[in-house]
């Protein structure tokens, strides 16, 4: 590995060590209604999101609370000497990736068959911390 590209990954390891995420794969609903809780919550402090989370009626919004309390336990991992409470935590990115299909058969009339799609979706969360 030559010099430039040894630095280079160097540099991305620490970026990395900094970075708090929690990933939610293979979650059974599709991307475009869970965009929809995603967009609620992106940009806000995570107290706020938590709040906003609780009550929102989507049937996605549980998932979205339980990966945004593992990813504040992922901040403790990293963060053993810190108290929450004055870190001041953000949702700093949300995605909303589409996974994998899971496709099925519905019966036709006249003998034909319609597929249905049941669509995946992964979600991505990155907390940071406003100075």
């Amino acid at each position: 590995m030559g010099r430039r590209k040894y630095e280079m990954a160097q540099r991305l390891k620490e970026e990395k060590k900094n970075r708090v995420t929690a990933k939610l794969r293979y979650l059974r609903t599709s991307a475009r209604k869970a965009r929809l809780v995603a967009d609620l919550i992106r940009g806000k402090r995570v107290t706020e999101a938590l709040n906003i989370l609780k009550f929102t009626p989507r049937g996605t919004a549980p998932a979205f609370e339980k990966l945004l309390i593992s990813a504040l336990n992922n901040w403790e991992q990293k963060n053993p000497d810190r108290d929450i409470e004055d870190a001041d935590l953000y949702i700093k990115e949300i995605r909303v990736d589409e996974a994998g299909m899971l496709k099925r058969i519905q019966p036709a009339p006249q003998g034909r068959a319609h597929r249905i799609r049941k669509r995946l979706s992964h979600i991505t969360i990155e907390l940071g911390e406003k100075e």
